[in-house]
């Protein structure tokens, strides 16, 4: 691992007084709490962020995840039309949260992920795993392998709607943030066309009235900003929620879980999302473009790469503290031509007296293509000298 250069104008930051602000303390009952800062990838706040629990409906998150994927692809279309099985209706109706889908009807995906999102239908979600891989423990083996690609090293679902199974299916908050950043991340326009929904109408009552369900987020309404994602409630979970907003470019996720009482998720999410905005700051870094520092290339037809910032980055410190912190640049090197620019070849690591480390990616400025022939015989000759 190399420890790159920075250039004198963002040296100048890397002061070694620390910062002098308390900041603002929150308390919760949650036994589980997690949050962080996606432009910063700062962590705010842990409380026992890695210790496995059940996710009752959070799990919920993950089917909607695989579905995204699959629309990305080309391989799910939102008008393509999934029938409820006879016997999954049986199953699971009035069984927890439900859409009210009935026996044999058929339904678009994109209504089925309304019924999932908003409604928390553990029908619907059922009714989209079936419909997509043809059972439901088809379905489940997807989810676990994008959880094994998306790193959630601590998660494991054994159903599609986080009904209680034992144990099969566990998660942490920690992955569930996980989670909730890749689909925010990988999906923006999914995300804003289906998460942050308020209501959503499906079904008729036994008079025919038409059914419409609130959405459960409890930062809807209450946060400005506030865009999703999930709710979850079984006895043996307590209540829970991982939810995101965003205010100023600044992008927080955050999930408590393990609470005691629909009020007290109510509450303290809206807390706790307050708390993170009000508590904390940003400090600009660099622009979207500014190159941080350069990397050493071996066998390419530079001996160097510059390396830039691929967004806006800044830094998350309490607020009231001193505006001090140090960088770095890491990458494992020297890196390897041939390199695409944009390729995201390094990264920014900020130290603060306030939070763990707090990394940020960098991109290659341009492209480094494979050396020539006389190249490789140089940085041959240069490698057995031992020139660097």
């Amino acid at each position: 691992m190399r420890l790159g250069l920075l250039p004198a104008a963002l040296a100048m930051m890397a002061l070694a007084t620390p910062g002098n602000g308390e900041g603002l303390s929150f308390d919760t009952g949650a036994h589980f709490a997690f949050m962080e800062e996606l432009s910063s990838g700062a962590i705010l706040y842990s409380k026992n962020a890695d210790v496995r629990m059940p996710p009752a409906s959070l799990a919920k998150m993950m089917t909607v995840y695989v579905a995204f994927d699959l629309i990305r692809k080309g391989e799910l279309k939102p008008n393509q039309m999934m029938t409820v099985r006879p016997e999954t209706w049986r199953k699971w109706h009035g069984q927890g949260s439900t859409m009210f889908l009935s026996s044999g009807q058929q339904v678009s995906v994109e209504n089925l992920i309304y019924g999932i999102i908003t409604l928390s239908g553990n029908d619907a979600c059922v009714v989209l795993a079936e419909g997509i891989s043809g059972t439901e423990p088809a379905f489940v083996s997807l989810m676990n392998e994008r959880a094994r690609t998306l790193g959630l090293t601590s998660s494991h679902f054994g159903t599609s709607n986080g009904w209680p199974d034992n144990g099969v299916t566990y998660v942490t908050a920690r992955d569930l943030a996980k989670l909730a950043s890749a689909t925010i991340e990988t999906f923006p326009t999914l995300y804003r066309q289906y998460y942050a929904r308020p209501d959503f109408t499906w079904g008729t009552t036994a008079a025919g009235a038409a059914i419409t369900q609130a959405n459960r987020d409890p930062l809807l309404g209450r946060v400005a900003g506030a865009d999703g994602l999930k709710t979850g409630h079984t006895e043996e979970a307590g209540f829970g929620f991982t939810g995101s907003a965003e205010q100023n470019r600044r992008r927080l996720v955050m999930v408590l879980a393990g609470m005691n009482s629909w009020n007290e998720r109510v509450s303290d999410s809206v807390s706790f999302m307050d708390w993170g905005f009000r508590a904390w700051k940003d400090i600009p870094i660099a622009k979207k473009g500014k190159e941080i520092g350069t990397a050493e290339v071996q066998l390419g037809d530079a001996r160097s790469v510059g390396l830039v910032a691929p967004r806006d980055l800044a830094a998350t410190i309490m607020s009231g503290s001193d505006p001090n912190f140090q960088l770095k640049v890491v990458y494992e090197g020297p890196l390897k031509a041939p390199i695409k620019a944009g390729e995201h070849v390094a990264d920014l690591v900020v130290t603060t007296r306030d939070t763990p480390p707090q990394t940020m990616p960098l991109v290659a400025e341009n492209d480094v293509g494979p050396a020539g022939f006389l190249d490789r015989v140089e940085d041959g000759f240069l490698s057995m000298i031992g020139v660097d």
